[in-house]
């Protein structure tokens, strides 16, 4: 599989588009908010959100505890 990656990565490099079968389809997917849960038996569950506030950045906000 290395030997694979490899060679895919001389075929392509960074600049090249690497082609989609015709049957392809998919789904594009631009976050705006994502949230970090972490449950705890106490219920002071760690609640972490990122949300977008420009093309390239995002701020982090603590929403619990």
């Amino acid at each position: 599989m290395e030997a694979k990656m490899s060679q895919l990565e001389a075929e392509y490099g960074d600049d090249k588009e690497i082609p989609k079968p015709s049957f392809w389809g998919g789904y594009i997917l631009k976050p705006r908010f994502i949230e970090f849960w972490q449950g705890r038996p106490s219920r002071l569950h760690d609640r972490i959100a990122y949300k977008k506030i420009d093309n390239k950045n995002w701020k982090k906000v603590r929403l619990a505890p």
